[in-house]
């Protein structure tokens, strides 16, 4: 007997679902390569623009939205936390042995963040019915912010705990982000290929790039940037 999703699912919900399973082997490797497991998370962000690509190609499944916020709870709650938390012990020298402020202290921001990145997914998938705009920060651009500091060398472990922290208040907040213009999210698409297969070429050039953008965007997009018509690229997705 066939298990009973066959025939249920489309192309881009396996898309989606392969994004879950990038997400867990990032976690897995970030103990033992931060950067490795950098590289991952932007990976699971290409896939998360690709599944949305592809639904609109080929057309979606009714449970597409649902496999999707549970995907990026894998990708972009989990992973990134655990790639802060590690970045975080490792240069402040914590002992994971022994219980320590340090290891509270980051510990509960980055459980925090998988707690709102959670809470976010679950908002948008409810209530998030806008065509043109998200409120809250995306997931999927707080993961690539991330994840592109750390390719980028980026990595003072109080400044990475700090924009941790404040990625749990900006992804529940009322901050209205828009969509992407067609143009802009191919840039951004480009950049971030490029970031994950030749981090190192030009003084680590794509990864500065890559934070560059997802940090203007984050910081000017809600006031100087309103798209006037929806991104079909799905670049950081709406959730």
């Amino acid at each position: 007997m066939l298990p009973r999703f066959v025939g249920r699912l489309g192309v881009a919900d396996a898309v989606t679902i392969a994004n879950a399973s990038v997400g867990f082997l990032a976690v897995v490797v970030a103990f033992a390569d931060v950067r490795l497991a950098a590289r991952l998370v932007l990976l699971a962000a290409i896939a998360d623009g690709l599944d949305g690509i592809l639904a609109r190609r080929y057309g979606g499944t009714p449970v597409g939205p649902y496999l999707d916020s549970l995907a990026d709870v894998s990708s972009f709650a989990v992973a990134p936390a655990v790639l802060a938390f590690v970045v975080v012990t490792d240069g402040l020298g914590v002992d994971l042995e022994m219980l320590s402020l340090e290891l509270l202290l980051t510990g509960g921001v980055c459980a925090l963040f998988v707690a709102m990145a959670v809470a976010r997914l679950g908002m948008y998938t409810a209530y998030d019915t806008a065509d043109d705009y998200t409120e809250g920060i995306q997931t999927t651009l707080a993961a690539t912010i991330l994840g592109a500091a750390i390719l980028a060398g980026v990595a003072d472990p109080w400044l990475v705990l700090g924009v941790t922290a404040a990625f749990c208040y900006l992804m529940v907040s009322r901050i209205r982000y828009p969509d992407l213009l067609a143009r802009d999210a191919l840039i951004m698409g480009v950049v971030h290929a490029l970031a994950i297969l030749v981090p190192n070429v030009a003084g680590r050039t794509f990864p500065y790039a890559l934070l560059t953008l997802g940090l203007a965007y984050m910081f000017l997009s809600p006031r100087l940037y309103w798209a006037r018509e929806p991104s079909p690229s799905g670049v950081y997705g709406n959730a």
